[in-house]
């Protein structure tokens, strides 16, 4: 299991320190306990740690960590996507917040034409207007959205350790699936989206030594 170099210093610092406690360790690399809280699910599940409620954290070992790993390798994303939530790129931005109430997301992608990925609309984007008293059923998600070719992400091929670390690297919370268009060359159209739930819900499938 190839761990990044954060997941490293808060590996070094339970093994001198542990039991510690999640504050404490984004206390000393000085980062929010909210930034760490991916990494420390990471080492958690793949058994590099363990945690005790009102105790911390403390190493374990890798013993699990290279056959729990492989196992991430495995695991591809068309196996695990969900329905990709879309809106076409003329919606307004207040359909828009309509549509992520309704469907409980953080995210959707923004469509043209035959499902074609031209861009992506988080809770943060619309927030961004909302707060620039902004008139929201006037206003086009195209002026406030992510637009290609500035998006992460993932086909269905690729394995669900590769989406997950490019979840964490990118601090977003879902990532569109692609394939290459069969309408409109050199572009991508969406079929499925991996989230952080979906990360998590195998993580447990995993732990509960389900099939999967």
């Amino acid at each position: 299991m190839d761990l990044s170099k954060r997941q490293e210093q808060i590996i070094a610092i339970v093994r001198e320190n542990g039991p510690i406690t999640g504050e404490k360790i984004a206390e000393l690399l000085n980062f929010t306990r909210a930034t760490l809280r991916p990494d420390l699910t990471v080492l958690t599940l793949s058994g590099i740690l363990d945690a005790r409620p009102r105790v911390g954290y403390f190493y374990v070992g890798n013993q699990t960590a290279s056959v729990f790993g492989e196992l991430l390798r495995k695991s591809l994303v068309r196996d695990y996507k969900s329905v990709p939530i879309v809106v076409h790129e003329q919606t307004t931005a207040y359909d828009a917040t309509v549509t992520m109430f309704l469907e409980d997301v953080g995210t959707l992608f923004v469509v043209r034409d035959g499902g074609i990925l031209c861009g992506v609309l988080s809770r943060k984007d619309l927030l961004k207007l909302a707060i620039g008293q902004t008139t929201l059923k006037e206003v086009p998600i195209s002026i406030a959205m992510t637009r290609m070719p500035n998006i992460y992400t993932v086909k269905p091929e690729t394995s669900i350790y590769d989406a997950g670390k490019l979840l964490i690297h990118a601090q977003i919370d879902s990532l569109p699936v692609v394939i290459p268009s069969e309408v409109a060359s050199g572009q991508w159209e969406v079929v499925g989206r991996v989230t952080k739930t979906t990360i998590t819900r195998l993580f447990v499938e995993l732990g509960e030594s389900k099939q999967v």
